[in-house]
């Protein structure tokens, strides 16, 4: 019996996904929480005042969107949805003051906007609530790669 780290890396695979899901969305959810009810050390203590427009909103599609995202449920629509979200607010927010992110403060809207489109196109991984419920045709939802 030889190790071959490639097999091990595809039997890994759907499971670091999830992982990689589970992170991003838990960081992204810990955002709008800090912005809609001034918790974890987000917004300065502060809340965003309720209907604001970009804030408010913003703040609420982390929220539902990370849960979403994290719970594995409509999984692809709402990392799409988390994605859009975070390309706003780098292109409406931080692209104006310098070019690069890390001279205007976009890194975190940049990775997330990325890491959310990529979980959008690979799927949820392993250990996701989309992978229990059917389509409404019958067939039942399937990671990018496949659970061994």
């Amino acid at each position: 019996m030889s190790f071959d780290p490639h097999a091990l890396a595809d039997r890994a695979r759907p499971h670091v996904l999830a992982l990689f899901r589970v992170v991003v969305a838990l960081l992204f959810t810990c955002h709008g929480a800090a912005g809609l009810f001034g918790v974890l050390g987000g917004a300065h203590g502060r809340t965003v005042p309720l209907g604001q427009w970009p804030g408010w909103w913003a703040a609420l599609i982390q929220l539902a969107g990370g849960v979403l995202v994290l719970l594995g449920f409509g999984t692809r629509p709402a990392a799409l949805l988390c994605s859009g979200s975070m390309a706003y607010a780098y292109f409406s927010v931080h692209q104006g003051h310098a070019l690069w992110p890390i001279e205007n403060g976009g890194e975190p809207a940049v990775l997330f906007c990325w890491a959310f489109l990529a979980i959008a196109v690979t799927g949820p991984g392993s250990l996701a609530v989309d992978r229990l419920r059917p389509y409404p045709t019958g067939r039942t939802v399937r990671a990018a790669v496949p659970v061994e």
